[in-house]
Parts: C-alpha cells; sequence; structure tokens
C-alpha cells in the first residue's frame, strides 16, 4: 500500500504541492504542510516538490504464482432473512467471466445463521460449489467474524477473482478481506473484463466521474472487487440443480471475536428507487424547489416514482434515497425520463442499463444524449406539462 511522507527537515514551505494538489488533500498548518482525509496517493504534490521534500512509500509484495489461482468466488450474502439478489447479479457475471478462461468455474460462500437453506438454491443457478458457514455464532453481521470465515475458505479454494456486493454489508466485509491477503480491492464496479491472463480489469468512474479508470491487480491473488446492485444481469434460474454443497466449520477465531451483540433496531422498509419499473428524474435544469412537482406528477401519472441527480440533494430539495449516482442509488427501470440531466458520468454509470432511456435537455451536446434512446431536445418547462396534459386528456 502506497503512502505519501514529508520529510520536514527538507520542507520550505513553500506551498507548490498545496497549490499543484488537485483533491485540496494538503494543508498548511504553521506554514508547512500536512496531508488531510482527501489524499488519493496521486503523487503530484511528489513531482511539484522542488525542494524533494515529498516522497512515496510503497509496500511491495512477492508477486504470486497465477497459476495456482483458479475460478471466480461470489460471496452469496443473506440479509433480512432472504438471499440479496445482487448475488445473483454477481453469479451471473461470473460465469460470463469464465468464458474467457478456460477451466474457470463459479462458486459462492455462504456466511450467517440459518443460511444453509440458500445453497440449494444457488444450484439452480449453475455454481459449481457452495460453501457454507451455518452457525449460531454468525446470527448477526460481525465483520471480523465473517470475515474470517471468508478468510478461510478462500485459503482452501484459492479463488482468481472475489466478487461482493456493494451493499453495506459487503462494503464493510470486502475491505478487510483484502487487507488480510495484502491484494487489491476496486470499490463499485460498473464493468468487469477477464482476460486470458487471469487479470480482471475492473472499471470504474473515477475523478470525481471525469473518466472510466481500468484498475488492474497484476501481481497478487486473489482479485477483490465488489459491485452495486442493479448494475449486472442476474441468470435464469434453471429447473434442474447442479455442484456441490460444501459444509464448513466456522474458524476458531470467530468465537473469540472481541465484538459482541448488544441490541437490534429494525429500520422499517421502505420503497427504493432501485425497485421501481418506471422513473422520471429530475437534475439541475430545474429552477426552484416547487418544479419537483411537474416531475412527481409525471411519475405518477405513468405508474412510476421520481428521482433526481446529486446537485438537487446538495440543494436540500430532496434526500439521498432519491438520488441516482455513484453516491446515491443505482438503478435499473424499464423506463426511465431525465429532466434536466446533463448526464455526468457518475450518473449514466448508475442508470444507463435501463431498457428505455427518454432523455429532455435544452444543450444538444449534453452527454446524457450519449446514452439515451430517445433525445428531446428543448425546454423541459414545456415538454412536461405537455407530456401532463396529453396523458391526463387521453385517460379522459
Amino acid at each position: 500500500m502506497a503512502q505519501i511522507a514529508i520529510l520536514e527537515r527538507k520542507c520550505t514551505g513553500c506551498g507548490l504541492c498545496k497549490e499543484n494538489c488537485p483533491f485540496g488533500a494538503i494543508d498548511m498548518v504553521n506554514g508547512r504542510p500536512e496531508l488531510n482525509a482527501a489524499c488519493k496517493v496521486c503523487g503530484i504534490c511528489v513531482k511539484n516538490c522542488p525542494e524533494k521534500a515529498i516522497v512515496k512509500l510503497e509496500t511491495k509484495v512477492d508477486s504470486v504464482d497465477k497459476s495456482k489461482w483458479n475460478g471466480i468466488l461470489v460471496f452469496a450474502e443473506v440479509s433480512g432473512g432472504r438471499l440479496h439478489p445482487v448475488s445473483l447479479e454477481l453469479i451471473g457475471k461470473a460465469h460470463e467471466l469464465c468464458r474467457s478462461v478456460p477451466g474457470f468455474t463459479v462458486s459462492a460462500v455462504l456466511v450467517g445463521s440459518g443460511v444453509s437453506a440458500f445453497a440449494e438454491e444457488l444450484r439452480h443457478y449453475g455454481v459449481d460449489k457452495v460453501a457454507v458457514y451455518d452457525d449460531e455464532e454468525l446470527s448477526y453481521f460481525r465483520a471480523d467474524a465473517y470475515a474470517s470465515c471468508v478468510e478461510d475458505y478462500i485459503k482452501l479454494a484459492r479463488p482468481s477473482v472475489v466478487l461482493v456486493g456493494a451493499t453495506s454489508l459487503g462494503r464493510s466485509l470486502a475491505p478487510r478481506l483484502a487487507t488480510r491477503f495484502h491484494t487489491g480491492l476496486t470499490a463499485d464496479c460498473t464493468k468487469l473484463e477477464l482476460r486470458e491472463s487471469t487479470d480482471l480489469v475492473q472499471i470504474r468512474p473515477a475523478f470525481g466521474g471525469n473518466i472510466m479508470a481500468q484498475i488492474v491487480t497484476l501481481n497478487t491473488r486473489p482479485q477483490f472487487a465488489t459491485v452495486r446492485y442493479k448494475v449486472m444481469d442476474a441468470p435464469q434460474r434453471r429447473e434442474d440443480v447442479s455442484g456441490e454443497i460444501v459444509v464448513r466449520k466456522i474458524p476458531s477465531g470467530v468465537k473469540a471475536s472481541p465484538v459482541t451483540h448488544v441490541s437490534t433496531v429494525a429500520v422499517p422498509a421502505g420503497k427504493s428507487i432501485s425497485d421501481a419499473d418506471i422513473l422520471v428524474v429530475g437534475g439541475r435544469g430545474l429552477q426552484k424547489e416547487a418544479d419537483l412537482e411537474m416531475v412527481k406528477e409525471l411519475a405518477q401519472l405513468l405508474g412510476g416514482d421520481w428521482a433526481t441527480t446529486r446537485p438537487l440533494v446538495e440543494k436540500g430539495w430532496t434526500t439521498n434515497d432519491r438520488q441516482i449516482g455513484l453516491s446515491g442509488r443505482t438503478v435499473r427501470p424499464k423506463l426511465i425520463i431525465t429532466c434536466g440531466v446533463s448526464g455526468a458520468i457518475q450518473f449514466t454509470a448508475c442508470m444507463n442499463a435501463s431498457d428505455h432511456i427518454v432523455a429532455i435537455n435544452t444543450d444538444k451536446d449534453a452527454p446524457i444524449f450519449e446514452v439515451a434512446h430517445i433525445g428531446i431536445v428543448g425546454d423541459l418547462y414545456e415538454i412536461i406539462p405537455g407530456l401532463i396534459r396529453q396523458i391526463k386528456e387521453a385517460r379522459a
């Protein structure tokens, strides 16, 4: 893991590092630079320091024999008494990736209490092997305990790739696993490709959504990636079953965990925009908060739900659970209508798999038209009321 270090004996406090940092990750304190949490270890400050007072430290890890790591392992998450749909989407993607490397198979691992019943269900999705860690000690999620179980199976099966859903649970589990194996993890991937060399190309928006980064873990295994719900395609459930169920004992470290369960408070289940078949989305093109009402009205007339982009959440017009984007929700409706949405990568990456995309924008060069199936260049304040009027007249 790389780190940035500042050599105080060489630093003159010129401030060039702060001026050139694109992330605002350097603060000048008492005339000396200090790194803050925004540092991405990009190394730009290293290149711009005239006194060579800033250095990039990297921990070297010995390269592994890639031939000894084979197949793809999917962490099949069970939460709320059900198998999370993202697990099936990851299994579908794993099957697709395996076509690139002869001999690669798909396996899954289940961790929890009472999860054995879901192992049989996974056999309907072409999984070659399902490892089950079922114990009362795992009745509630503890990151260290779950990580110990998955770590145990990774050491046994030696998968080349491990896929985890980018859920609250998965985002806590995956970094711990990657750290234990001293390997890389790419979060919130929107696309995955597998080379014949078994290197996983992990694609995701980076630098505030300005580029699509292709990240590859060249020298270590396994390769970890988290993927959001609704990004990949789930496979069709087969009537026949295949694959083997392997029941594993929990590692001794699970019972020795210092984490204890005090209480559980259930969060009331709410309707999510991720589950909507029809969505109408308001963007920066809306001039005032009251204009969201016509977006909501159109959504209601179409029998769907409404959402927004990040700028409207930042203005306080709505809450994060209505936001589409990397810092919000990923959606995949049958129909999505965007109103005054420019189409930044961090937004389109989380909705471009929708069946039908209709975009309304006054700017004919807006990026949203690159992913839209139907593009309408015009004023949303004329088009949306017109659509609402026509729907009401047709129903009348």
